[in-house]
């Protein structure tokens, strides 16, 4: 065994630790419900200029996901101010960027055309201008309009045809109904080994007074959306060890791998 599999080795059963670990869980959760809450801990980052109103810990989740399934097509719901579509399109720039080297566009010329699409019922002028004006624009195609309007799916499985590996982040209404109308609308997009993220699932583990001015809460948010998803989508799997590393995170149970 190398040096690089014993290393491999050591953080898998770190990452066992974790998961094992339920009072050290519990304080990660005690945590974020007071940074998240009290201090809206999550607007205080940024991607390349943009804010993207995540906890660090699941925007490197994503950086590790992109770099692992090398995604041709990221499908994003809820753009806000644009941060998220930022980051994944320079991760898929830096991907166009390492095939190019590496002669992978000439294996497959589609990998050159990587793009984001994002999805938003109102998508204000001024995170649009800052969007648009971004050095990577060129990467991101918006999409205004309900993300579960039958002409707003339509739309984006058309423009998916194009692309044979595909990832997809849902992070806009938060309702079970929403949430569950999104997974049947666009999960099945999602490539063998590639992932469906769903953010927010957090919501159900944290007490509704935290919610109390939302339309969703404690039996009605994205992960009692994910569970019901689940039950009749066996082609999907919780990737659990992305939250067990993580500890810090508001989409647990919300990492969805296709595994066949």
């Amino acid at each position: 065994m190398n040096e690089i599999e014993k290393f491999s080795l050591e953080v898998a059963e770190n990452i066992r630790g974790l998961g094992a670990d339920t009072d050290l869980q519990r304080k990660s959760l005690d945590w974020m419900v007071d940074a998240g809450g009290k201090h809206k801990y999550s607007y205080n980052f940024s991607w390349l200029g943009r804010p993207i109103i995540q906890f660090p810990q699941d925007m490197v989740a994503i950086q590790e996901l992109i770099w692992q399934v090398r995604p041709d097509l990221i499908i994003e719901t809820g753009i806000a101010h644009g941060g998220s579509l930022i980051l994944s399109a320079s991760m898929l720039t830096i991907l166009n960027y390492c095939d190019a080297i590496t002669g992978g566009h000439s294996i497959d010329p589609k990998r050159q055309n990587r793009q984001v699409i994002g999805i938003d019922i109102d998508i204000r002028p001024h995170n649009r201008e800052a969007i648009e004006t971004h050095p990577l624009s060129h990467m991101i195609t918006m999409v205004q309009g309900s993300s579960v309007a039958p002409d707003t799916i339509a739309q984006v499985h058309n423009m998916a045809s194009e692309y044979n590996r595909i990832m997809i982040i849902l992070d806009s209404n938060h309702t079970h109904n929403h949430v569950l109308a999104e997974l049947n609308a666009y999960a099945s997009l999602v490539s063998l080994g590639s992932y469906c993220v769903v953010f927010d699932t957090l919501i159900e583990d944290v007490s509704k007074q935290h919610y109390e001015n939302r339309s969703w809460g404690p039996g009605d948010n994205p992960k009692t959306a994910v569970h019901e998803y689940l039950k009749t989508h066996p082609e999907f799997e919780i990737d659990r060890s992305i939250e067990h590393k993580l500890l810090i995170t508001v989409a647990p149970d919300g990492y969805l791998k296709r595994v066949r």
